[in-house]
């Protein structure tokens, strides 16, 4: 897996001001919650972006939810029937 590679110093240096577990409110946060969709919307996964951020899966998570961002779903194998081979 690829990981999305940052496009600019300042997303870099978002990333570093931001700690785990300080609160990031104002213009901060709608920085944040729209650098995650877009890079979740080119494919970033929401534990790569976590990792990216040094924030946990479950704020990256709400983040995009509150972002209004449809959500994949998780892949990997299914246990759904199989289909009929013909």
């Amino acid at each position: 897996m690829r990981r999305p590679e940052r496009t600019s110093h300042e997303e870099a240096r978002v990333a570093e001001t931001l700690k785990k577990g300080s609160r990031v409110t104002g213009a901060a946060r709608d920085k944040l919650a729209a650098d995650l969709k877009k890079k979740y919307d080119s494919g970033a996964s929401i534990r790569a972006l976590a990792e990216e951020t040094g924030r946990s899966y479950g704020f990256v998570h709400r983040m995009l939810s509150e972002s209004g961002v449809t959500l994949r779903g998780r892949g990997g194998a299914t246990r759904g029937k199989k289909a009929a081979s013909a």
